[in-house]
């Protein structure tokens, strides 16, 4: 199973303890085989990879739910910032066009509501796929 025709994925990191969280998130093919996303420094995903780079992943819908016939797939994610940011947003942007300004202005608006705003899309997440 590939994921370069998927729009969402659900990226399961994994708190200290061990316990798996899983977020949606959009995806992007990358040129060497590994698929990103952009993310907040501020977000879980980020502060958990800074623990741990074991992840799964697996297509799913936007609200994270697994696609029916598919199963979570091993790998390892870490957190990038300088060029392998600007490839992963160019590929974001191209592929998601203007859903990627909607979710940045629902995300101000989100982050001015709860009083607590954190950057939007300032870190990339680069994904390999084990085996």
């Amino acid at each position: 199973m590939t994921l370069e025709n998927e729009k969402y994925i659900r990226f399961t990191s994994f708190r200290r303890d061990g316990t798996p969280v899983a977020t949606p998130t959009w995806v992007v093919t990358l040129n060497d085989g590994t698929y990103g996303f952009w993310t907040s420094s501020g977000s879980g995903k980020a502060k958990r990879l800074a623990h741990t780079s074991r992840v799964t992943v697996q297509p799913s819908d936007a609200r994270g739910n697994p696609k029916e016939g598919t199963s979570p797939l091993s790998a390892t994610a870490r957190v990038v910032t300088g060029p392998a940011l600007v490839e992963i947003g160019a590929k974001v942007r191209a592929k998601y066009g203007f859903m990627t300004t909607l979710s940045k202005f629902f995300g101000a608006v989100g982050g001015l509501v709860k009083r607590h705003r954190i950057p939007y899309g300032d870190v990339g997440v680069v994904i390999t796929l084990e085996g």
